[in-house]
């Protein structure tokens, strides 16, 4: 029986290639994807995606456009604060075929909110991207968290950041819609934060193997982790020259095969206050909070999985 699946996305590199992999693989029911600000403008996180559906010939999977803006004003905003890095990395001119479908009428918001009252069947959201959606989701209707059997997030860190010292981008985009998913009750919240995406890189070897696949989507990946291996050299240290990670695939990959991730119960905070410390997720390792934990969080990964995990799912033929 597959597994039903709501990609909440803002279409970069990596999100691009979860999608591949969620769409083509056939223990996976896509049921549809939901797409909010981040890495660019909503408008051009749904064209992106759309695209990336299109070319894994997926047209009858719904693409719902979303939040523009953050939950709650982000008060320490700086200038450039990611800009150049983003743009290498996650570039304008996305290197993906043009669409000429649109996204569905039905605002994200209010797609999630219904499709989570009517389901039958329990949905596993995967959230790789700002929580806007989610939050307000959830905030509109508390009770839809009872339809989710599982929620994993991209986002977070505990021992480094990407957009300040002490932050990821999803989570710094906006706290305040993280800290609302967070306290919402979701009965199994799995966080892939940093930490663990960064132990699952894909080297430039690895990357040759996934060309060599042959297939669209492979040839198509391979081009976009390319841009990231690129983009992660020129703006960031790597403990592995010629490497990057794919960070939202990890979370399919984990849908997949569980092996993948090495999960531990923690509690996790987010911090909304702070100037320096502003969107840091404090994930509780030692737990001297005395909180209960409230997420299963991945502090390691197995990269070996993760490639294969990734190169099988992109050599599956649309």
């Amino acid at each position: 029986m597959t597994r039903p699946i709501i990609l909440d996305v803002d279409t970069g590199t990596d999100d691009a290639i979860a999608i591949m992999i969620a769409g083509l693989s056939t223990e996976i029911d896509l049921v549809g994807c939901t797409t909010v600000w981040g890495n660019h403008a909503v408008d051009r996180c749904t064209d992106n995606t759309l695209r990336v559906l299109d070319l894994i010939e997926r047209p009858d999977v719904p693409v719902h456009k979303g939040l523009g803006k953050p939950f709650a004003p982000i008060p320490f905003q700086f200038p450039g604060h990611i800009d150049s890095a983003r743009e290498i990395i996650h570039p304008a001119d996305f290197p993906v075929p043009a669409t000429t479908r649109g996204a569905s009428g039905q605002h994200a918001v209010e797609w999630l909110v219904e499709t989570l009252r009517s389901t039958t069947r329990r949905i596993t959201l995967v959230p790789v991207a700002p929580l806007t959606n989610i939050a307000t989701a959830v905030t509109l209707d508390p009770t839809i968290v009872d339809a989710v059997e599982e929620i994993v997030i991209m986002g977070g860190s505990h021992a480094l950041g990407n957009v300040t010292p002490s932050a990821e981008a999803n989570i710094w985009h906006d706290p305040v819609a993280a800290d609302v998913v967070f306290r919402a009750g979701f009965e199994r919240l799995v966080l892939v934060p940093l930490d663990a995406t960064h132990r699952a890189t894909v080297t430039g070897a690895q990357n040759d193997a996934i060309r060599r696949i042959g297939t669209p989507a492979a040839t198509a990946a391979a081009a976009l982790i390319r841009q990231r291996i690129d983009g992660y050299t020129k703006t960031q240290q790597q403990e592995t020259p010629d490497a990057a990670p794919v960070h939202d695939a990890l979370c399919v990959a984990y849908l997949l095969d569980p092996d993948v991730l090495d999960l531990t119960p923690l509690h996790v905070q987010v911090e909304t206050t702070g100037f320096a410390s502003y969107g840091r997720t404090i994930i509780d390792t030692a737990r001297r909070s005395g909180e209960t934990a409230n997420a299963f969080v991945a502090l390691d990964a197995d990269a070996e999985l993760f490639n294969t995990i990734l190169s099988r799912s992109l050599a599956q033929a649309e």
